[in-house]
């Protein structure tokens, strides 16, 4: 499992919770800009924010294969 998959299926089910899989997926795919901007401020914040977790989304973030493959997992979760 690369970097950071293992939360991939967490992160889903609070963004489900949250009723914001659909709105993440579609930025995770057509924001990449904006994607990058956020990866650098979470790389800022990880000494004040720390953990496995944030470094695992900046990294998702930034490498564009991740994105796009956690959005569609993200919309694999959403169909039933």
């Amino acid at each position: 499992m690369q970097m950071g998959r293992e939360q991939w299926i967490d992160w889903a089910k609070r963004l489900r919770q949250l009723g914001l899989q659909g709105i993440t997926a579609w930025l995770l795919d057509f924001a990449a800009p904006l994607r990058l901007l956020g990866a650098q401020m979470l790389y800022f914040s990880q000494p004040f924010w720390g953990g496995k977790s944030l470094s695992a989304l900046a990294h998702l973030l930034e490498d564009d294969g991740e994105a796009r493959a956690f959005a569609a997992f993200l919309q694999e979760e959403v169909e039933p």
